[in-house]
């Protein structure tokens, strides 16, 4: 007798080596198929099969794509198993096999797809003819004619496509039952001879899988057709994992879905189009010569905008040719825009203050309306800073010059109308020079003189100089000068400086001198 577990355990071995040694690789483009077979048995019982009889199984089947890795079949059929016992008469048992099975695909071809495969099910047997009786050796008559038992089928496979719609399956292997009464004929307790019975199957069939060129199994909007032009996953709606689905790739934003990033620019064709809105098929989207990658991730630029900072100049231009900042209307923070110093004020955009005068660009045309090119924009010899901080005009060059207070200083040009206190108008072009000099030396303290000449009564000459030295002194402290720095005296017709009997000395005596006290 054969010992029928050793082929089992041979085909097993042989399934597990196969499974080892492959590379888990998807089994199938479809989700469902199903199909029929037809297989050639040989038996495999306690007797010999020195004649071969015919035995055979017809089968249909339903798979479902599991995973990657493995579909899972359900199948039934009717079949024949026939053969004959040793004294060469012919016996027959009708099966009726139910399983279900995991096939495994280890490879990843576009033609073929071999599979290996295991299960487990329950055969319902009948013995349509009987051995010949005679050959049974009492006690071992303990037989069934019928019975359900379970079945375990196990062997490899190969489809190959004839068309989308359409495979060719061909499989062979082996079939484990768990009884030994197939034939009628048990010797299952016989130790070192019995053994359950099988039985060995080869055959093909037709595996029809619903799918056709014109089919979209993986709903993104491409045929399988254009797929496999195309050469994205049928079984994947987005082959390049960016976000859009095949089918909008190809159709709607012409983009390669085989690729994140179509144009190559840096940026994934998913957020060009749902989250900047450049053109995911142009490497610069706003012809600025920057790809619109490095405008994202670089210089943090606005790909749809050639001036970002809308400050005049182009975005290319700031980092290659004014060094400007393109995000950033004011490079130097001077109070102008980067376009206006470089076009109209001819300033740089890089430097706050561009003649180096210790002014801002910004105050220079905003504030002070002087020339920010120039540290001296009246050319009076005095920089534009000093003159705004000691008070003078940096726009006139006449009270550039102060005065030289290291001795008294009779202040000529200060006029009064006849026996009056009143200032003249053209007085005020000396008295600026004296509150320049003033705010040049903060901590200096004046007495302002006044003086007479000595036409009409002493008395009121001196009360006539002391309204005028304080008409002076009012017209500075309203000018800002702190009162405590000034002190106005009148004097009269004391200290003439000229003589009082000719037109000429009188108009010198009457005057208003400037005298250090501090």
């Amino acid at each position: 007798m054969f010992k029928k577990e050793s082929h089992f355990v041979l085909l097993l071995l042989l399934f597990t080596l196969f499974l080892t040694g492959s590379n888990y690789s998807q089994f199938n483009d479809y989700s469902i198929k199903g199909g029929i077979q037809g297989f050639g048995l040989l038996p495999e019982t306690d007797f010999a099969n020195n004649d071969i009889k015919l035995s055979y199984l017809g089968r249909g089947f339903l798979r479902i794509n599991l995973i990657d890795l493995a579909d899972l079949e359900i199948g039934v059929g009717y079949g024949l198993l026939s053969g004959e016992d040793p004294s060469n008469t012919l016996w027959e048992t009708s099966i009726i096999p139910a399983d279900v099975r995991i096939l495994i695909s280890p490879f990843e071809l576009k033609t073929i797809n071999p599979y290996v495969y295991g299960g487990a099910g329950i055969v319902k047997w009948d013995i349509n003819k009987k051995p010949n009786q005679d050959i049974w050796l009492s006690p071992y008559r303990n037989v069934e004619e019928d019975g359900i038992d379970l079945n375990i089928p196990i062997g490899l496979g190969l489809e190959i496509k004839l068309t989308e719609a359409l495979l060719l399956d061909l499989s062979g292997g082996y079939n484990y039952v768990l009884t030994d009464d197939l034939n009628y004929y048990n010797n299952i307790d016989i130790p070192g001879d019995g053994g359950y019975d099988g039985f060995w199957n080869a055959g093909l069939g037709l595996v029809f899988t619903g799918e056709s060129g014109s089919s979209d199994s993986d709903r993104d909007g491409l045929t399988l057709d254009q797929e496999t032009q195309i050469g994205t996953d049928p079984d994947l709606p987005d082959t390049d994992f960016d976000g859009l689905i095949d089918g909008l790739e190809f159709h709607q934003y012409k983009t390669d879905p085989l690729l994140k990033d179509s144009d190559l620019d840096g940026l994934n064709d998913n957020d060009e189009i749902k989250h900047y809105t450049t053109d995911p098929n142009k490497i610069d989207s706003d012809n600025d010569n920057i790809s619109d990658g490095d405008e994202i991730n670089v210089y943090h630029t606005d790909p749809l905008r050639t001036d970002t900072d809308f400050d005049g100049i182009p975005d290319y231009d700031e980092l290659n040719v004014t060094f400007t900042l393109p995000n950033k209307a004011d490079t130097d923070k001077d109070g102008l825009k980067d376009g206006d110093e470089m076009e109209k004020y001819k300033t740089s955009p890089i430097k706050s203050d561009s003649d180096s005068d210790g002014i801002s660009d910004g105050d220079e045309v905003l504030k002070f309306n002087t020339n920010p090119t120039k540290q001296d924009t009246d050319g009076g010899s005095v920089n534009d800073n000093v003159e705004i901080k000691r008070g003078s005009n940096p726009l006139n060059p006449e009270d550039d010059v102060i005065l030289d207070i290291s001795s008294p200083i009779i202040l000529d040009g200060i006029n009064f109308k006849t026996g009056s206190s009143t200032l003249s108008p053209e007085s005020e072009n000396i008295l600026k020079r004296v509150l320049v000099t003033l705010n040049v030396y903060p901590k200096m303290k004046v007495e302002i003189r006044g003086y007479t000449d000595n036409v009409g009564k002493s008395s009121s000459n001196l009360r006539l100089s002391q309204r005028r030295a304080d008409a002076v002194r009012i017209w500075l402290l309203n000018k800002g000068i702190n009162d405590n720095r000034i002190n106005a005296k009148g004097y009269g017709e004391q200290n003439p400086i000229a003589d009082n009997k000719t037109a000429e000395g009188r108009e010198k005596n009457r005057r208003i001198e400037f005298i250090k006290i501090d």
